[in-house]
Formats: C-alpha cells, sequence, structure tokens
C-alpha cells in the first residue's frame, strides 16, 4: 500500500516503522526500524498503565468514573501523539494484530510489540503501586479489574468489553490506517473514545478494552477473579472491528471484497 505526502505535512499515523503505508522520509537503520519501536510500546505501555493505575487507586468516591475516564482518555491522547511517529503507538495487544491484518505493519514486530505490551503492563503496575498508599493500593485491587463479582455479570460485560474494544479499534483502524478516511486528530478520537466508553460501560466490565492493562495489575496484585474476561473480550472485539474494516468499511486497498 502506498502512500503519497506532501511536503510540510504532518500525520500522526498509529503504525509502527516498516509499515507499507508510512511515508519514508528518510532510510532508518535497524535500531531505528527494531529496537527503537519497541522500546517506545514499553516505554508508552509503561506510562499509560502506571498513570491509569494510580487514577484508579486514588480516586476519589466523590467523582465516581469521571476521574479514571479522563485521566486513562488524556493520557493515551498525548503518549500516542508523541511516540507515534517511533512506533505507531499501539501500547495494547488487540490494537496490534488489528493493524497488523489490515496491513499497517511488518509480521517480524508483532511478537515483540506484544510482549513489550504486556511487561510494560507490569512495570506500570509496579510503579503504582510504590507510588500509593497501601490502604488505597488494597481497597483498590493494586487498579485490576474486580468489577466483576458473580457469573450472572460475566456475559454483560464480556458484550461490553467486545463491543467497546470493537468500537475503540474501529476508530483506530480509520482514523490511521485507511487511507481514505486518515486523520490527524486520530491520537484524540481515540483518547476520546476511551473517555466515553469507560464513562458509559465503566459499572458494567470496568471497561479495560486492553489485556496489557488488565494484565499488569493482576500480575502486581495477584488478583485473578475472572481476568479471562479481560482478554478474550479485547482480542474478540478487536478481530470484530477488523473484519469490518477488511470487509466493508476500508477502502479499496484494505477491502478483501466488493472492490
Amino acid at each position: 500500500m502506498e502512500k503519497t505526502m506532501e511536503t510540510g505535512e504532518v500525520e500522526m499515523s498509529l503504525m509502527a516503522p516498516g509499515s507499507k503505508q508510512a511515508p519514508v522520509e528518510a532510510a532508518l537503520n535497524r535500531f531505528e526500524k527494531i529496537y527503537q519501536p519497541c522500546l517506545a510500546e514499553l516505554v508508552g505501555t509503561t506510562f499509560f498503565v502506571f498513570i491509569g493505575c494510580v487514577s484508579v487507586i486514588e480516586n476519589e468516591g466523590s467523582t465516581g468514573r469521571l476521574q479514571p475516564a479522563l485521566v486513562h482518555g488524556l493520557a493515551i491522547a498525548v503518549i500516542v501523539a508523541c511516540l507515534a511517529k517511533i512506533s505507531g503507538s499501539h501500547f495494547n495487544p488487540p490494537f496490534t494484530l488489528a493493524i497488523y491484518l489490515c496491513g499497517g505493519m511488518e509480521l517480524n514486530l508483532v511478537a515483540p510489540y506484544l510482549a513489550c505490551q504486556l511487561v510494560g503492563g507490569m512495570l506500570g503496575a509496579a510503579m503504582a503501586k510504590g507510588m500509593t498508599s497501601k490502604e488505597n493500593y488494597a481497597r483498590a485491587n493494586g487498579a485490576a479489574f474486580d468489577v466483576l463479582q458473580s457469573d450472572g455479570q460475566v456475559g454483560r460485560a464480556l458484550f461490553g468489553e467486545v463491543a467497546m474494544t470493537c468500537l475503540i479499534t474501529m476508530v483506530l483502524l480509520l482514523g490511521a490506517v485507511n487511507s481514505r478516511t486518515r486523520n490527524p486528530m486520530v491520537p484524540f478520537m481515540v483518547g476520546c473514545t476511551v473517555i466515553f466508553t469507560i464513562l458509559a460501560g465503566g459499572g458494567v466490565s470496568g471497561t479495560c478494552m486492553n489485556p496489557a492493562r488488565a494484565f499488569g495489575p493482576a500480575v502486581v496484585s495477584n488478583y485473578w477473579t475472572y481476568h479471562w474476561v479481560y482478554w478474550v473480550g479485547p482480542i474478540a472485539g478487536g478481530l470484530l472491528a477488523t473484519v469490518l474494516v477488511r470487509l466493508l468499511l476500508g477502502d479499496k486497498k484494505i477491502r478483501l471484497v466488493l472492490k
């Protein structure tokens, strides 16, 4: 997939360096093509999970879901905008899988990206534990997702994770990968989607949409109750968004049928 770019145009692309869609401004060396993007994914995921966990652990009861929603959304928007030109700013395993399946990155970076995101999740959760008080940390289970307490809640929560992750992944793919709808405001768009999905669905599932965000706090706090929901739901939602883009919503270069 080719992309043209006028002189001086600035584009925020959530794709990996080396992508067939990324503009070639200068030849990248091995460090810039492989190691630097992986480090950016590690650092970006670490700070996103750190800030997100702290917002939950130190959340004032009077603010409800507003504080975590704003912190997660604004944090991801800023970090994405800063690191997009280095790694593509995925910070989320379903995003990486969806971008790869839509032709936005090379296969050799998929596994390293996923590993860096999970390690970043653990580092961010550990940083949050070191910063917050023991009382607040214990009360919030280390910002692990603890909304689900019974089997009767699982079906609704799983559906919510699938639907909300599908939405945010679709925003990502259409805003950053699909050439016809690509938009330089995609960091802001993704951040806003995080905010309103947490406000809408936080009481149902906690609105994870990111296995790395769920995995890190679960490891550090050793809280695994219904943890599988936060893997199955987001991954299924990301794959569903990929199918929608590849079959129906993508441009001719991405769409597999009806060209």
